[in-house]
């Protein structure tokens, strides 16, 4: 098909010239003459002793040095855990309130919910006496729990029983009463203690239903429940429906 191409277009194909022998600078590896190998006993003077060796030192592998400071960081976390338990009276807090009976813990607040949105809500249960927002102490910002103290014991009992998953600026609330100068040997969550599940970890052991999981409880024997009583109606149904 080349012999039809035109000069400009075949001078493309045209081959180039061969490339010139240059002959090689230096011998082949194999034809090199190689010398040969001599023992070591010329050397053995240079040696030191076997009795003046030291001992060779070990070193610590990967794993090793990772358990290691695993270790000293669990230990160095559990000896500060300890002094802080030891130096932990909750009976010296000066914000706390004046009568922890009549106290009502409120947990997961919305971090928009203002103190007089809380006391609104709350006040239907009874009368306050007292309430007490935890804000972070570096920049101001709401922790999102609280402490509402009531005046009368029976009423902060009654918040305790009906505003537990109470929902409030789209969050629903958690409420308990306040364990840590009611209940003796009680530790805050920081310190090894509390009741929170919400995160123990993934998603298949954190609890995800609001409220205590006492209420959760009922709740769910109460759901059980009536849906018997609706499974029993609809069977009940079908029977009169059959003898007509």
């Amino acid at each position: 098909m080349t012999q039809f191409l035109p000069p400009n277009l075949l001078a493309l194909f045209a081959a180039r010239d061969p490339i010139p022998y240059l002959p090689p600078v230096a011998k082949l590896p194999h034809e090199k003459k190689q010398k040969g190998y001599d023992g070591v006993g010329s050397f053995l003077s240079y040696f030191e002793h076997p009795s003046e060796t030291p001992p060779p030192t070990r070193v610590e592998t990967r794993e090793e040095r990772l358990e290691r400071r695993r270790r000293e960081r669990a230990e160095q976390t559990a000896y500060k855990l300890e002094q802080e338990i030891a130096l932990w009276d909750p009976s010296t807090n000066p914000r706390a309130t004046a009568d922890p009976f009549k106290t009502l813990f409120v947990a997961r607040i919305n971090y928009d919910t203002s103190e007089s949105k809380l006391r609104r809500e709350f006040e239907g249960y009874g009368a306050i006496k007292k309430i007490y927002m935890v804000f972070n102490k570096e920049n101001n910002k709401p922790r999102g729990y609280a402490f509402i103290e009531y005046e009368h014991e029976r009423d902060m009992h009654s918040a305790y029983k009906h505003a537990d998953g109470k929902k409030i600026d789209g969050k629903r609330v958690l409420v308990d009463v306040e364990r840590a100068r009611t209940v003796k040997g009680w530790l805050p969550r920081r310190l090894g203690g509390g009741l929170g599940g919400t995160r123990r970890g993934g998603a298949d052991v954190n609890i995800k239903h609001s409220g205590r999981e006492d209420n959760e409880r009922e709740r769910e024997r109460y759901r059980l429940e009536q849906r018997d009583r609706e499974r029993d109606r609809d069977r009940g149904a079908r029977r009169r429906s059959r003898s007509r």
